[in-house]
């Protein structure tokens, strides 16, 4: 059997465990997000906070796992920039909306930008392919 081959059982359950710890994801930074952006009370939008960074390092961890090099191509290297600009929210506070703002346009381009951009590693600087990933 092939390394890389995974059964159809455990392909379906790696997909639907990452689908939806997305979708989990989503709703968290929906949720805090929205909160963030209208100036809601802190209380209102902190469970979806708490969502929101769960679920990221849930995935975040799930890609390191998968394969260490997600880590220095842009889509894992942006992700890292991202985490750093969450933790600017701290010291930073009068701009968390301008920081909300900057990490979702950084997801967007990840997420859906061309494979190339993606899989663009900063080390290497050109494409590099990994492990085959389950999408999700």
């Amino acid at each position: 059997m092939h390394k890389d081959h995974v059964s159809e059982k455990r392909f379906w359950v790696q997909r639907l465990s990452k689908t939806s710890l997305r979708a989990l994801h989503i709703l968290g930074v929906v949720g805090a997000g929205g909160g963030i952006l209208l100036g809601v009370e802190k209380s209102l939008w902190l469970n979806y906070w708490y969502i929101a960074m769960s679920t990221g390092s849930i995935l975040m961890c799930w890609e390191i796992v998968r394969d260490w090099r997600w880590l220095i191509q842009l889509k894992g290297a942006l992700t890292v920039v991202k985490i750093g600009l969450l933790c600017l929210f701290v010291p930073l506070a009068s701009y968390k909306p301008e920081l909300l703002i900057l990490v979702l346009f950084l997801s967007v381009i990840v997420s859906h930008g061309p494979a190339g951009l993606r899989h663009y590693s900063i080390v290497h600087r050109r494409q590099i392919e990994t492990k085959k990933e389950i999408k999700g």
